[in-house]
């Protein structure tokens, strides 16, 4: 947990720097100049609760898994993950008018979205879109591999970039395994497989080479944690199937 966090912020790093850089640039136009500005500084301020977070988990707390809205968290990040991003690639949120509020820690989903974001962006090295969707997602029946039946929020962040084999897919969620070479920490899909576990949601991973990758995260609804803690069993299972490449 703490390699994963340090791999945070080195992504939050990066955004620090490229809103100097870009304050630099522009040091004759005020209002780019502040916006950047702004944006470094929302860097050294989720720098600094990864901080907190990691004298949390050295004292072994629990996160601080509360009901959100999914929607406006993205809203409040899309200036972020755009700095995240870099220059050529577009960042388009596509917000379901209909989703309920769901299990979601903050600092951690904001993390796990800058990871998606970035891995993204390393994907698509001659610019692209990374489309961040979200939608009401039922799961009807139990079945191995796959969620307790409710009802989840379903994040999608898709991209066109360069996309993954087969064989890379069996291994994305190993600690430390890469195709970045020694660009890559093997710790961010590990890292939101790891946030994912620990509220009881899921994540899901589909890529072809040559087309691109797309990650679902299943946030349980408020409604549906709700009857997990009635339904022990369901939810040990939905816990152990935290993670599936589709």
């Amino acid at each position: 947990m703490t390699g994963g966090i340090a791999h945070d912020f080195k992504n939050i790093l990066a955004i620090v720097d490229a809103g100097l850089r870009l304050a630099e640039r522009h040091s004759r136009e005020p209002e780019k100049v502040r916006a950047c500005v702004a944006s470094a500084r929302d860097g050294v301020d989720r720098g600094l609760r990864l901080t907190s977070q990691l004298l949390t988990f050295a004292k072994r707390q629990e996160l601080d898994a509360q009901a959100g809205d999914v929607n406006e968290l993205l809203k409040y990040l899309e200036l972020f993950l755009s700095y995240g991003a870099g220059a050529g690639i577009r960042i388009a949120l596509e917000l379901a008018s209909d989703i309920p509020e769901c299990v979601v820690d903050r600092s951690q989903f904001n993390a796990a979205m800058l990871n998606l974001v970035v891995n993204a962006r390393d994907a698509m090295p001659n610019g692209g879109e990374i489309r961040i969707s979200t939608a009401r997602w039922h799961v009807t029946t139990a079945a191995t591999g796959m969620p307790a039946p409710g009802v989840y929020v379903r994040v999608r962040v898709t991209d066109t970039g360069k996309g993954m084999s087969a064989e890379v897919l069996q291994t994305v969620f190993d600690p430390q395994f890469t195709t970045k070479g020694e660009k890559g920490t093997g710790l961010g899909l590990p890292q939101v497989q790891a946030f994912m576990h620990l509220i009881g949601g899921h994540v899901r991973v589909a890529s072809e080479t040559g087309i691109g990758t797309t990650v679902d995260l299943l946030f349980p609804s408020v409604r549906t944690e709700r009857l997990l803690r009635h339904f022990p069993t369901a939810s040990l299972d939905l816990r152990q199937s935290s993670a599936t490449i589709a």
